[in-house]
């Protein structure tokens, strides 16, 4: 198959698009065809060799960890899905950016998205559920999002919505419009923000679900009134010592079920800001790791 590979930890220049041998699916997973695979800020701190630490990966390897395609062998054990079906989903920490990837974790993907919508719902609509899910019930409640136009912010925006919840959101202020089209209430980030919240939301914060590891946990907690109001899926140096909620991705099927259902209900599009064909992935790193992408970024294969 053709795939994208690095064979040393490095900068966008390690990655090469060349031939690597296909994959097959193990017990309990599938295998695709890929159509389109999404770009994960995880995606290239793994490439650096940032996190190798924590997440070490087997040299060469193919970057990507959620994809979209049609399933061409299934392994032992698994029910539910046919040679043929258009399914999105999640494999391991690298192995998507390719025209094969095995995942372990699917959901049949809804008519109402695109190959590209499928590919970038993976990774980011777990994540935001597990962050949302830290928090209890989010029906009635206000809750802030911190990081709302990123994959994981702008993804928790319409999920929390369709869930009942009111939404504030932060972003700069290019990005206030498009928080708006989501159905959240935009204001900016940084100093004052206490003071623009208790304009915005005169009865309170219930909760709060940070994506931005931006440092701001601090105030985030001083806003929701208690570190167990406070969730985050990014600030994983400082969320044990604060004592707020800590939220990982996980390759859980109920999850993308369930987005792949709002999905078809019209009540969660995955948001594409860029798409790029797989020989200029060194481009969609480079994009990416500049930070303040809003929604996603996409590979077609």
């Amino acid at each position: 198959m053709r795939a994208v590979r690095y064979h040393q930890y490095g900068g966008v220049e390690t990655l090469v698009v060349e031939q690597a041998p296909d994959p097959h699916p193990g017990p309990g997973e599938v295998r695709i065809r890929v159509a389109a695979a999404g770009v994960n800020p995880v995606d290239w701190k793994v490439r650096s060799g940032a996190v190798r630490e924590v997440l070490p990966v087997d040299l060469p390897a193919v970057p990507g960890r959620d994809a979209a395609g049609v399933v061409d062998e299934i392994g032992e054990g698994v029910e539910g899905v046919s040679i043929g079906d258009r399914v999105f989903g999640l494999g391991g920490v690298t192995g998507a950016t390719a025209e094969l990837a095995v995942l372990s974790a699917w959901a049949h993907a809804p008519e109402t998205w695109t190959d590209e919508q499928a590919a970038g719902a993976g990774l980011a609509a777990v994540t935001a559920m597990n962050g949302l899910n830290a928090l209890g019930p989010v029906k009635g409640r206000t809750l802030l999002i911190e990081g709302a136009a990123g994959g994981v912010g702008s993804a928790a925006v319409e999920i929390a919505v369709a869930w009942g919840a009111t939404v504030i959101g932060t972003a700069g202020e290019r990005n206030h419009a498009f928080l708006t089209s989501l159905g959240a209430v935009p204001t900016t980030y940084g100093a004052g923000l206490a003071d623009r919240l208790a304009t915005l939301a005169p009865n309170g914060i219930d909760i709060v679900l940070d994506t931005a590891a931006s440092g701001s946990l601090p105030d985030l907690i001083a806003i929701a009134g208690d570190p167990e109001r406070v969730s985050t899926v990014a600030d994983h140096a400082n969320a044990q010592r604060l004592g707020v909620h800590m939220a990982n991705a996980a390759n859980d099927p109920a999850l993308l079920a369930e987005a792949s259902d709002l999905g078809r209900q019209g009540r969660y599009t995955p948001r594409i800001e860029r798409t790029y064909p797989i020989d200029e992935i060194a481009d969609a790193h480079t994009y990416a790791e500049r930070g303040h992408v809003r929604g996603k970024i996409v590979i077609t294969v």
